[in-house]
């Protein structure tokens, strides 16, 4: 914007990956059966008590760990209270005063430039349930149904400083935190199965000012492409108002995909009163020192470290690196395979050519014989086109490379003494053709290449029958 500076920050939901629920021992599987995985400590009936899942702190402290913040050893649930049909407790337990994590941080790149985006803190929750709309949104529904599987998987929210400046950047920071945590094997990221989701704050203040705008809440947002979409929509929709003289409302609005605009849900006052207070049929938490120290030490080697790593030490470019980094089950394999002596570049071309379209499919194959395949192209035993029949029967027959290749006669044939009678045919059978060529037509030596390829099915090397072409013809 022109005259405007942008102000976005975003309230991350987290799904963890637990077995059960955040306090109680209901499953966590998605696509039961609607209501099927409840019980009275997660419908809040009188009585019942909730019990904390061990694992969820856990994976939450992991997740601060790889962020880059302060965990506290000492924590406190609170209760969080209003009134919607999704919370059939009328309230929510959470963290407020005292959360788990605070202070961190992400980097990412944006168009090759390095940001960082603090982390304010990270706290524990439980998730609500689900509202099945009758129409397709919230806005435009006659009713909507309500299913409790998902009230009480625990969540964590993440929640980022105001200092995203772009719709872009915004969805990069998403990309990478997802990346994160999928690293970290904290949670599966399914943005379709509702376990990451994000809500965006975004003003506009005038360029240069220090003085925040009015803050615009928007949710409903269920893709990486639907932030991006969203918050370019709001943003145009704030400076239009601001730029006419208008004045910009604190509210709530929903996103609408298929309209692609922002629509009003709710005015929002300054400070909604959830007239929270100390969760009372809950302890604080107490972590030790030493349990946390354990945790640390297993949080893995994270995207960014390992992208730097495969530029510094195995010389790839940003975009061979970025997907290895994105795909870390490719990762892995470069890893193993390279680790054999085999050509960096050689390798990470493979498994983003072909063989990616194919492991998608039908799973990966072993580093093994991957390599053994590559080492077959590198030593000359068989051609890049012939490599790729080979690929595609390595992923149905039990056969090595070298054995398939054995069986169906692949090697390449690079003998002159087999390759000159072939191409003096090709050539007898083409006067015209060979006349055009020494009168200047060098374009006409692909084609003489092709017929002998094709005479040798494809078995020839194109570089040695080039070769032998240019002595038949004297050139």
């Amino acid at each position: 914007m022109t005259n405007f500076d942008t102000v976005i920050g975003l309230e991350i939901h987290v799904a963890l990956l637990t077995e059960s629920k955040f306090l109680c021992s209901c499953k966590t599987s998605f696509g039961a059966p609607p209501n099927s995985q409840c019980c009275p400590v997660c419908l809040g009936l009188p009585g019942t008590l909730p019990l904390i899942n061990e694992k969820a702190v856990e994976y939450g402290a992991k997740a601060g760990l790889a962020l880059g913040c302060e965990i506290h050893y000492f924590s406190r649930f609170d209760r969080k209270n209003y009134f919607y049909p999704d919370l059939p407790k009328a309230y929510q337990i959470t963290q407020d005063a005292f959360p788990l994590c605070t202070n961190g941080f992400l980097e990412y790149y944006v168009d090759d430039q390095l940001f960082r985006t603090e982390i304010t803190r990270i706290h524990l929750e439980e998730e609500a349930g689900k509202l099945i709309h009758s129409g397709q949104s919230i806005v435009d529904s006659e009713y909507s149904l309500v299913d409790y599987n998902r009230a009480g998987i625990p969540l964590i929210e993440i929640v980022t400083a105001p200092d995203i400046h772009h719709p872009k950047q915004a969805r990069l920071f998403l990309e990478q935190l997802r990346l994160l945590m999928r690293y970290i094997g904290v949670s599966d990221t399914k943005m379709e199965e509702g376990s990451l989701r994000c809500d965006a704050n975004i003003s506009l203040k005038p360029k240069g000012s220090s003085v925040l705008g009015t803050k615009v809440e928007i949710k409903n947002l269920n893709s990486f492409r639907a932030l991006e979409r969203a918050l370019e929509y709001e943003e145009l929709r704030q400076s239009q108002v601001l730029s006419g003289g208008g004045v910009v409302r604190q509210e709530s609005r929903t996103w609408d995909e298929r309209a692609g605009k922002t629509m009003s849900m709710r005015s929002k006052g300054d400070a909604p009163d959830y007239r929270i207070f100390p969760e009372p049929d809950l302890p604080p938490l107490n972590l030790d020192p030493v349990w946390v120290e354990l945790i640390a030490a297993n949080v893995p080697e994270l995207p960014l470290a390992r992208l730097r790593r495969l530029e510094r030490d195995y010389g790839l470019s940003r975009y061979d690196a970025t997907f290895l980094v994105n795909y870390p089950e490719f990762c892995e394999l470069f890893f193993q395979v390279a680790e054999r002596g085999l050509g960096y570049e050689d390798v990470v071309n493979f498994l983003m050519g072909d063989y990616a379209r194919l492991a998608r499919e039908k799973g990966h194959l072993s580093a093994e014989r991957i390599s053994e395949l590559l080492t077959l192209v590198d030593e000359g035993t068989i051609s890049q086109g012939q490599a790729k029949e080979v690929l595609s029967s390595l992923f149905s027959s039990g056969l090595s490379p070298r054995e398939i290749v054995q069986e169906r006669g692949l090697e390449v044939v690079d003998d002159p003494g087999r390759l000159e009678p072939v191409i003096r045919e090709v050539l007898a059978a083409n006067p015209d053709l060979v006349r055009r060529l020494q009168d200047g037509e060098t374009k006409l030596y692909s084609f003489f290449v092709g017929q002998v390829m094709r005479a040798t099915q494809g078995k020839a090397d194109p570089e040695v029958v080039h070769k032998l072409l240019r002595g038949e013809l004297g050139k």
